[in-house]
């Protein structure tokens, strides 16, 4: 394991040098890395053509092998978000907060790089880029450790991103590291006194067993199962066109709908018009006895109600109130992303205030919980941790904040005891 920390210990003298890095520097870096994106295309295409032949070989999934795509149109959308999170503003440097503790005593909270990070991610090669790139603009080193299944997709990833940063400034030397076996993120694992972050994107299992082996903290989401609420005043047309988006435009990833909640009043309404949207597209019907009195679907059981499928599977139960729905979703659900469809905005509010997620929506699809969408450039995973960061994390999420406190001469004795100066305490904008 001595490369591994050697390996951890440039990560750790990478991220001192960042510190010295301007915002313009990162940024000139992020440029280079779209186009070293698009001079490589053929390269990266050709290696991410290999991994998809020999998944194929191994018997993957469906869901999992376009998950592993990394295709022209791929690029493109990894090239957009690059440019949206070159657009976005500095998160390093900013100050949070001013307070004025007494005159010519000035407290500031200001935010600054997390330091190293270490991600271990599976099938999505886009994810790489995502997640280096991020780390640049936010003055963070990282070791990523991918899927095996993306093996040679992701080091040709590596070495155009790697170049790149490196010919823009040398002191990018080693800022984004890419580990070979499971075993060396295993062992990064170990070293607390080096790496300052841990983010798992991948299953449930994967994310248990890391947070289970490192003393180091830990960001990112277990499972994704969302839910979609279609209320008893919801518009039929809208709660269509929302339910089938949530389930359908991308089912393998941890933002689709799991499971379909639908208020008693409306369900012989929607019901059978949502089926016959999701039989056209092959979706696998699940539900309870309520929903199998009116359309046909294969038996529901209590397992169902916490599964993250991540194919064209959907468990649908009908419920009698809002609040059951509520009750329903903090029960069962991963606290990740969960909406309601409804033309009730006190409805509509309730269940935003109640359900217990990082996301909630009102009548719009579960899938825009996403960091690009969400106008964060891209992000390195969704958290459902209640930590520093919640949600889809970009570039904020990779921050976190120190106290710069200037004064001229002032000492605590001098607060203390009979005579002593007071606080103003006074906060400043």
């Amino acid at each position: 394991m001595d490369a591994i920390r050697t390996a951890a210990e440039k990560a750790k003298e990478a991220s001192y040098r960042l510190q010295n890095l301007p915002l313009e520097s990162r940024n000139e870096a992020l440029r280079e890395v779209i186009k070293q994106l698009q001079e490589r295309k053929p390269e990266i295409v050709s290696a991410n053509q290999l991994d998809i032949k020999e998944a194929k070989s191994a018997g993957l999934s469906s869901p999992l092998l376009k998950r592993l795509s990394y295709d022209g149109p791929k690029i493109q959308e990894s090239v957009q978000q690059l440019e949206s999170l070159i657009a976005q503003e500095d998160p390093v440097g900013k100050v949070i907060s001013r307070t004025e503790l007494d005159q010519g005593l000035m407290l500031e909270r200001v935010s600054c790089p997390i330091g190293v990070i270490g991600v271990v991610f599976e099938s999505r090669p886009d994810a790489l880029v995502q997640i280096s790139s991020l780390c640049i603009k936010s003055g963070n080193a990282v070791l990523l450790k991918g899927g095996s299944e993306a093996k040679n997709t992701n080091e040709a990833l590596a070495r155009a991103i790697d170049h790149a940063i490196v010919k823009t400034d040398s002191r990018f030397k080693e800022v984004v590291q890419l580990l070979s076996t499971r075993e060396e993120f295993r062992g990064l694992l170990a070293l607390d006194g080096l790496v300052d972050l841990i983010i798992p994107r991948g299953s449930n299992e994967l994310v248990r067993s890391i947070q289970a082996s490192t003393k180091i903290p830990v960001l990112g989401h277990a499972a994704g199962v969302c839910h979609t609420y279609v209320h008893k005043d919801a518009e039929v047309p809208m709660a269509v066109k929302v339910c089938f988006d949530a389930k359908c435009q991308y089912p393998a990833v941890c933002n689709a709908m799991e499971t379909l909640l639908v208020h008693r009043d409306i369900a012989k309404t929607l019901l059978p018009k949502l089926a016959k949207e999701y039989q056209k597209a092959g979706v696998e019907l699940r539900g309870d006895s309520a929903t199998s009195k009116i359309i046909k679907v294969d038996k529901a059981t209590e397992k169902d109600w916490s599964t993250e499928y991540n194919d064209l599977v959907l468990a649908i139960k009908v419920v009698g109130s809002l609040d059951e729905a509520i009750d329903h979703i903090n029960k069962f659900g991963s606290h990740h992303t969960d909406a309601i469809v409804s033309s009730d905005p006190a409805a509509a509010n309730r269940f935003m205030d109640l359900v217990d997620s990082s996301s909630v929506m009102w009548n719009c699809s579960t899938r825009f919980a996403d960091g690009y969408r969400y106008g964060l450039g891209a992000e390195v995973g969704i958290s459902t941790s209640k930590t520093h960061a919640r949600g889809p994390v970009g570039l904020e999420g990779l921050t976190i904040y120190k106290y710069r406190l200037s004064g001229n001469g002032q000492i605590v004795a001098e607060y203390v005891g009979k005579n002593a100066r007071k606080f103003t305490h006074r906060k400043l904008k």
